[in-house]
């Protein structure tokens, strides 16, 4: 039955070139050869050639799902790879197909694994690198969050994929990483990163599919125009279907025309949808009506407006209530009132987007539910200011999930807009273990209610200026923190699509949760920005005064590297413990903190400023490499300062050396330039404090 159902759709579009005995010997699902689809009656398995099984087709997106190799990179004890881990790495699709470049990417899985692919010919390149300090349990994951896991997109009008994979590490001196790793190209509406485990099973490590989606055309020499004018090859029939030329390459579609469902290629084809029967997908708040292709919805009376969208009492009907008020009572003039409410709750979550939002991967909280969680918000629920947006609650929803609701300040309606589509915007996207996720929204409000995940250990802020807190009396913890935070960033700028600044990166918006890890928080401010835009013109300065580049005050202009000097403000005040708006005195002169610590820093004498008591001679290299860092991000000029992602670099490989990891006395750190950033020029290696290892920099 399944391959009677998948061959229905082939035979409709091809054309007639086989006979039917030519179609039975040779198996062909489809009678034309371009499309390359076999079937076994037998089994009722469908392949694309030979070799790819095919699991749906849709007459809808003109898209179908198949199959395709996982590749594996796998190495034993000895270091040697292993045989089995060299499945096929080569796809090749028919004239009639094309990787899909919206629902695709390549994903790759492990804890130093390089992936690149390219197409056949040589015209593209692309890649990503996983890599993890420990093993990732993903069970709690949702989608690839740069470790252990990471994700790029493809190219359009892709119809060959050559991967190759690779490992930086030894693997004879390093066994505690997963030696295993495996990349592919999957659907990201299905892909579900839980499933996963880090090393890579071996019961994994055999020739298994990952789903991938592929758009498939119809006579891809042909146009719309050019099919149309030759009906006897012309695929799309009836008089309910209309063409569509392929927007990631030559051909046509055929889909039917809105308002009707079918195959827009076979007998009987499109047919009305009749609208009334489902009300959930086709609302209608009044009479509704079937038309050809449409319906109609007219508001019950005494009410005005589109049904469709909603329907509001008259004016004529709320007279008549009032005037009917010592007839009926107060109950009438309450049913009144509430409904007004619900009307005015509907339009509003129209005008904030709703009917778009519902089908995002976001929770939909009502007024209701929020004001129960927050105890009407309460003051004893305020967990402070949210930027010039709000405040900020503590509350705790259905299930006893805990959350941080941001509550809008009742502002003029112009402003709301603006604010709230780019905070949703930005933070929708973002999938990271070190930046605080999204729970859900509330659009029933006039200003929309932001609703994140609550997180229990306060800012980093209160760590370092309250004397109570444990945490940071370790240099170790104070490095991990530092790190996590920079990886956080390093997603935001090169992970995410488009990339995002944040545009205000303190100590007070680094969050740390139950385990004391890091999330990064508050996008008030934060913007995306175009590739072909390396900035971002500010109307306004917004920032924090002691965090805010001193380039971006001058020209009004945002950039990756505006959060970089702010990341180094950050750094400076968790190694001394100071503000960066603290001043200190010397020789009857007072010096801004920051300034201070960079001339400590050059001048080899850190030890003036930060408490080293009670540290090791290993933690002082550390810390002295990272305050060296720090002064690289605290550069006057934004094109002097490091990437974030050579910051994260260099603050996981001192992470990892504190971790108790080989570190080679009297060496230098060597520099992998075949893996440097595209755009290095040249490296520059420094000096640490201490005189044993370098830093290693693009300029």
């Amino acid at each position: 039955m399944q391959a009677a159902l998948l061959c229905f759709l082939p035979v409709a579009l091809a054309l007639a070139t086989f006979t039917e005995k030519d179609y039975c010997n040779r198996q062909y699902c489809a009678w034309s050869p371009d499309l390359v689809l076999w079937c076994n009656h037998t089994s009722g398995i469908l392949n694309l050639g030979k070799n790819i099984p095919v699991y749906n087709i849709s007459l809808v997106n003109g898209t179908m799902t198949v199959g395709l190799y996982r590749a594996f990179d796998c190495f034993n004890e000895s270091g040697s790879m292993l045989d089995s881990s060299k499945p096929k790495r080569s796809i090749t699709l028919g004239q009639q197909y094309t990787l899909s470049d919206t629902r695709n990417k390549l994903t790759v899985f492990g804890c130093d694994t390089s992936a690149l692919i390219s197409d056949a010919a040589g015209t593209f390149g692309s890649g990503c690198f996983s890599y993890c300090r420990e093993h990732i349990d993903f069970t709690t994951e949702s989608a690839c969050s740069g470790l252990g896991c990471c994700q790029t997109s493809i190219p359009k009008s892709l119809r060959s994929l050559n991967m190759s994979m690779s490992s930086s590490t030894n693997y004879t001196s390093v066994q505690s990483l997963s030696s295993c790793g495996s990349t592919f190209v999957v659907d990201q509406e299905t892909f579900n990163v839980s499933i996963y485990k880090l090393p890579v099973p071996a019961d994994m490590q055999k020739e298994v599919y990952s789903n991938a989606v592929l758009d498939w055309v119809v006579q891809r020499n042909l146009t719309c125009k050019e099919a149309q004018s030759n009906r006897s090859i012309y695929a799309c029939g009836g008089a309910n279907s209309n063409c569509s030329d392929f927007t990631n390459g030559q051909g046509y579609r055929c889909f039917c025309k809105p308002g009707y469902t079918g195959n827009p290629y076979a007998s009987p084809g499109c047919q009305d949808i009749d609208e009334c029967k489902d009300p959930r997908q086709y609302p209608c708040h009044g009479n509704c009506k079937n038309t050809p292709g449409n319906y109609t919805c007219n508001c019950p009376f005494g009410m005005t407006g589109d049904g469709k969208v909603g329907c509001q009492i008259s004016r004529l009907a709320i007279v008549a209530a009032v005037i009917a008020l010592p007839i009926c009572g107060i109950t009438s003039v309450a049913l009144v009132i509430d409904k007004w409410r619900r009307t005015r709750k509907q339009k509003n979550f129209r005008r904030n987007g709703g009917q778009l939002l519902k089908h995002q991967r976001v929770q939909i909280f009502t007024e209701v539910e929020l004001a129960k969680a927050t105890n009407n918000y309460d003051d004893s629920n305020k967990l402070g200011e949210g930027g010039g947006f709000g405040s900020v609650y503590k509350g705790e929803i259905a299930g006893g999930t805990m959350v941080a609701v941001k509550k809008p300040k009742d502002v003029h309606k112009s402003l709301i807009k603006g604010d709230f589509q780019q905070e949703l915007e930005i933070v929708m996207q973002i999938n990271h273990k070190n930046v605080v996720k999204l729970h859900g929204i509330c659009l029933e409000t006039r200003i929309p209610l932001l609703v994140y995940e609550y997180i229990s250990n306060g800012t980093l802020s209160q760590h370092i200026h309250r004397n109570t807190s444990t945490i940071l009396r370790s240099w170790k913890n104070r490095l991990r923190i530092a790190t996590e935070a920079a990886l956080a960033l390093e997603y935001m700028h090169s992970c995410a699509e488009p990339p995002i600044i944040h545009g205000d990166i303190k100590s007070v918006n680094i969050l740390l949760d139950q385990n004391y890890s890091v999330k990064v928080s508050d996008f008030g401010t934060s913007v995306l920005i175009s590739p072909e835009h390396s900035h971002v013109l500010a109307n306004e300065i917004q920032g924090t005064w002691g965090y805010i580049d001193p380039e971006y005050l001058v020209t009004g202009m945002l950039t990756v590297k505006s959060d970089i000097y702010s990341f180094g403000a950050v750094l400076v005040e968790l190694l001394t413990g100071k503000k960066p708006t603290h001043f200190i005195t010397k020789s009857e002169e007072s010096i801004n903190i920051i300034h201070y610590f960079i001339s400590s820093v050059k001048d080899k004498t850190l030890y003036n400023i930060i408490n080293f008591e009670g540290a090791s001679e290993d933690e002082m290299e550390r810390v002295g490499m990272v305050a060296e860092i720090a002064v690289k991000c605290l550069d006057q000029s934004g094109a002097r300062r490091p990437s974030m992602s050579e910051v994260a670099a260099q603050l996981t490989r001192i992470n990892r050396e504190l971790d108790g990891l080989t570190i080679e006395e009297n060496n230098e750190y060597e520099v992998d330039e075949e893996n440097l950033p595209s755009h290095s020029t040249s490296v520059i290696c420094e000096t640490s404090l201490l005189g044993r290892q370098a830093l290693c920099f693009d300029q």
